[in-house]
């Protein structure tokens, strides 16, 4: 089994691109993440014509995500259950389904933007509401995995430069330590390879030449309890899909399961 998860930067703008990319990898199920469009503007049916079904939290700004499978969707959630508000509105970032034997989260969490912004404390408030979320099903005994853009480097050996990040947001100390809460919660980060470099950075900055000089981070996560980590046989950035015209910012992290 194939699970991926692919900031998309769009899907309106990347769809051709991301027909092409699904076609071609083989993968079961994706999750997406900045769909930027409103739920009844998802292709639904460009991707049913593939053979995905989609479970869709979207509402047309710069947040949205989805899960895309073709091996069955079911118990879809929408949303974050118990989830801060930012802007008077929980914002659609979360949405997660059961598909086949595995259950899935696609999440998309928040920049933070700076660390005095508030936004910065809605994102520490939204992971911590996340761990609680997930708590039952990393410990339901089935495969599970929260995927998606984190918006949160793991370690300094997952930026380009640390030094370029001191004291932004993606890099600090409460951040990385709310990753630590997912991983009290029974999850671990599943570490993709990368196919080119010796670090597998998922998102490259379009200014200043970020993806040809590799001035990359790895934000894109697959945190996987021990049923769902035990049955990994192979993960890895897809670079590829980060080159040409009309690429997302990121590279899709893709996931091989023998369940």
């Amino acid at each position: 089994m194939r699970i991926a998860t692919f900031n998309v930067n769009s899907i309106t703008a990347r769809l051709p691109r991301l027909l092409a990319w699904l076609e071609g990898s083989g993968t079961d199920v994706l999750c997406v993440q900045e769909a930027k469009c409103t739920a009844e503007q998802f292709p639904v049916d460009a991707l049913k014509e593939l053979g995905y079904e989609s479970a869709v939290n979207a509402d047309g700004r710069w947040n949205g995500v989805a899960v895309l499978s073709r091996v069955g969707l079911e118990d879809v959630v929408k949303g974050l259950p118990g989830g801060p508000e930012y802007g008077g509105v929980q914002e659609p970032r979360a949405v997660s389904a059961t598909c086949g034997p595995v259950r899935v989260w696609s999440v998309y969490v928040p920049n933070g933007r700076e660390v005095a912004h508030e936004h910065y404390a809605y994102k520490l408030a939204w992971l911590e509401a996340l761990r609680a979320a997930v708590a039952e099903d990393a410990a339901s005994g089935r495969p599970f995995a929260v995927l998606g853009d984190y918006n949160i480097a793991p370690t300094d050996d997952d930026v380009w430069d640390p030094s370029f990040f001191e004291g932004m947001t993606h890099v600090t100390g409460p951040e990385r330590a709310a990753l630590a809460g997912l991983r009290e919660a029974g999850l671990a980060d599943v570490v993709p390879r990368p196919l080119k470099y010796d670090h597998p950075f998922t998102y490259w900055d379009y200014r200043q030449l970020g993806f040809p000089k590799n001035r990359g981070m790895r934000i894109d996560l697959v945190y996987g309890n021990e049923p769902f980590t035990a049955a990994v046989k192979d993960s890895y950035v897809d670079r590829e899909e980060r080159k040409g015209k009309g690429a997302s910012d990121h590279a899709p992290v893709v996931v091989d399961l023998d369940l």
